[in-house]
């Protein structure tokens, strides 16, 4: 929106396909520069070792994209609430199929991790690496964060069944309600840390602690769908959207926020102990930051030239792929060109994965990803196309199933939001309701 009254509810945002590149760039930089020992250099290092933080930006597109539906449905009921097992098959058909064949590759494949038990494969195919202790393999130690995102995935939809009852007249209470939530849950880490739970578990990695580097996205769901579809938004609210479309504004609590969390503020770069105020201080930066990065986008017309080239396109397209290939390539990457870990080499090794990860990633999307986005989008569409009415005097029989002696119509989906549908496609199309991968 150019304005805070803008008119029309906008159902796709191209530039957050590119911003879902820097995402994935940003964790890829971080564990290379891990792993080459970058995150030492003075100044310049902890720079690279808070790009961790693209996990936060990931965390808050999810957030904004999954909830746009729920915003939109509690201020136009016309527009229809998402479907619960629709959004779960398309959240499903998303995230597993390519991440199930990283897992299998990893585990049997790599050396590092070749010969693991039973509950590692269990663990990471099931994405619950994060409740079962000592199960984060080589390769597929970034996976913690997949199963932080697909828990927000079974998290949301309830959280939209709470807040049905905030709609039409009471929809002004949804924000401050959201914000109450994410305040709350800067408890968690005092509370982790008092729970009896086996060695090798850390709570901290769970849904709860990480809720508002999501919140962030799901206010500006809310702050959008408010100025765009409430006849009469109120002053507040417009001041708010101004503000966070002001790109300078926004570029500069960014910085201070990204700056603080390069400090002890937000704890070690790297390994490290985190104690709770370190966690907390690293929650609450990620989330100021991740909201000053994503809130321009969102709340502003454009242009985006940079994140709508043709370039960070793909990659955005590519970014599911590219975040979970791309450790286990830099695991690799030492290996076959002999580069010693942990021993420098940073930009040598940077190129060499960033390359051979985009290659990977591409032929994910192609081969695995965007095949099982179109047979599920294939399959709704067949099943919401009515059978033909028999002509008269004649049954309508379907092979395999006794004649009812009446008409079978498929589940209509038109007209309701396309909520879970993957955006990887066609920018141009505007039609999607755009979905992450979430990291």
């Amino acid at each position: 929106m150019s304005t805070p009254t803008a008119p029309t509810y906008r159902r796709f945002f191209p530039q957050l396909e590119g911003m879902r590149a820097v995402a994935a760039l940003g964790v890829l930089t971080t564990h290379v520069a891990f792993q080459t020992r970058a995150v030492q250099w003075p100044v310049l290092g902890p720079v690279l070792g808070r790009l961790d933080l693209a996990v936060a930006l990931f965390f808050a597109l999810s957030g904004f994209l999954l909830w746009r539906p729920h915003a939109a449905a509690a201020r136009r009921p016309g527009l229809g609430r998402p479907g619960v097992r629709r959004y779960l098959r398309h959240r499903f058909v998303r995230i597993w199929p390519a991440y199930a064949l990283v897992v299998v590759v990893v585990l049997t494949l790599l050396p590092q991790a070749r010969g693991a038990s039973a509950q590692v494969w269990l663990a990471n195919l099931t994405l619950t690496q994060v409740f079962v202790p000592l199960t984060l393999a080589p390769g597929l130690t970034q996976m913690w964060s997949l199963s932080v995102e697909v828990a927000f995935y079974l998290l949301l939809p309830v959280l939209g069944g709470a807040l049905l009852g905030l709609r039409g007249p009471r929809a002004h209470l949804r924000i401050p309600v959201l914000t109450g939530l994410g305040l709350l849950s800067l408890g968690w880490a005092w509370v982790a840390s008092a729970l009896p739970l086996a060695d090798g578990v850390e709570p901290k990695n769970w849904v709860v602690g990480h809720l508002p580097w999501f919140l962030a996205g799901l206010l500006l769901a809310e702050l959008t769908a408010a100025v765009e579809l409430t006849r009469h938004p109120s002053r507040r609210l417009r001041r708010w959207a101004a503000l966070s479309a002001n790109r300078p504004l926004m570029l500069a609590v960014f910085v201070i926020a990204y700056g603080l969390a390069c400090t002890p503020l937000a704890g070690p770069t790297g390994l490290g102990t985190l104690s709770d105020g370190a966690y907390l201080g690293k929650i609450v930066l990620g989330a100021i930051a991740a909201y000053a990065l994503l809130a321009p986008l969102v709340c502003a017309a454009g242009p985006f030239r940079f994140l709508d080239s043709p370039l960070m396109t793909a990659l955005g397209r590519w970014s599911y792929g590219i975040f979970i290939w791309h450790l286990a390539v830099l695991t690799s990457v030492f290996g076959v060109f002999g580069i010693p870990a942990f021993n420098g080499h940073f930009v040598e090794v940077w190129l060499i994965t960033v390359l051979i990860t985009v290659a990977v990633s591409a032929a994910s999307y192609a081969f695995i990803e965007d095949p099982c986005r179109r047979a599920l989008l294939n399959r709704e569409r067949r099943r919401a196309e009515p059978v033909p009415l028999p002509a008269p005097g004649h049954e309508s029989v379907v092979p395999g199933t006794p004649s009812q002696g009446k008409p079978s119509y498929g589940k209509p989906s038109y007209g309701k939001p396309s909520y879970g549908k993957p955006s990887y496609g066609k920018a141009g199309q505007g039609k999607a309701m755009q979905a992450p991968p979430e990291p």
